[in-house]
């Protein structure tokens, strides 16, 4: 059973659906791939990093947190070492990921300061834990809206850790929205109730069993959500979500600045 902030997904086949992974032979073929993000509003790349460098990051990770006993504690490592860090740097602007960008966008390339991690335990349910269904660009409203996000699992993230979802075909109800003027504003997420936006929709939310590696780029306008962790094992659900655009388009000044769960966006 799949959940989200405590919502039940319904799992008929016209609610609930397999997100489709960018097959081999299309993987170089750049022009096939812009063409499948139009459509699809996501591109499901499999091991486009080295799963030992994913790996290795998750242990630094939990060796610079896993002695921290108290919240405080916790948010000192995170916010005061981590996020701003070197190995959180280079982890980021990778050769797989600066160079893949720079390859599809076709152009030299800017990675927001703002990189986002996220951990989640099993049984950490309720409003407002997962991540709630919502579009990137109602928080990047002072950039291009042809920012890229990519999100990346730090480790295996079968679905009952608790990965993102998809929901199918949204980019283009939201496009249409946008081009009349329907903007969220201020930035707030559509709603956690993940179940009734796909009725409202009419559509399938998309999920996987994702692997240490793999990577998910979403556009702007591309409405996702999290699953609630209800891993038997006990396993944290880790995870960072980066974007990326063309240095020569407009950058969101909000966005220049390390992350905070106090920033305000």
């Amino acid at each position: 059973m799949l959940t989200s902030n405590g919502y039940v997904l319904d799992e008929a086949a016209n609610r609930l659906g397999p997100l489709v992974a960018v097959p081999d032979w299309e993987v170089r073929d750049r022009v096939t791939l812009r063409e499948r993000l139009r459509r699809d509003g996501y591109l499901y790349l499999r091991g486009l990093l080295d799963r030992e460098e994913v790996l290795a990051f998750r242990r630094y990770y939990f060796e610079r947190t896993g002695g921290t006993v108290d919240r405080a504690g916790f948010r000192k490592v995170l916010f005061g070492e981590i996020v701003p860090g070197p190995e959180y740097a280079a982890f980021c602007t990778q050769p797989a990921l600066r160079e893949w960008f720079a390859w599809f966008l076709g152009g030299e390339t800017f990675l927001h300061k703002r990189k986002i991690i996220r951990q989640t335990a099993p049984g950490e349910n309720g409003i407002g834990t997962a991540t709630q269904a919502h579009y990137d660009l109602v928080y990047l409203r002072e950039g291009t809206d042809r920012v890229l996000s990519a999100w990346i699992p730090l480790g295996d993230c079968p679905v009952e850790l608790g990965g993102l979802v998809y929901l199918e075909g949204s980019h283009h109800r939201v496009l249409r929205e946008e081009a009349e003027g329907r903007l969220k504003r201020p930035a707030a997420s559509i709603t956690a109730d993940l179940p009734g936006l796909a009725d409202e929709y009419d559509a399938r939310w998309l999920a996987a069993d994702y692997a240490a590696g793999d990577v998910v780029i979403h556009t702007a306008h591309t409405v996702h959500a999290a699953l609630d962790n209800v891993d038997p094992t006990g396993t944290l659900r880790l995870s960072t979500d980066i974007r990326y655009q063309r240095a020569d388009a407009p950058t969101d000044p909000r966005w220049q600045s390390d992350w905070h769960d106090r920033d305000g966006l």
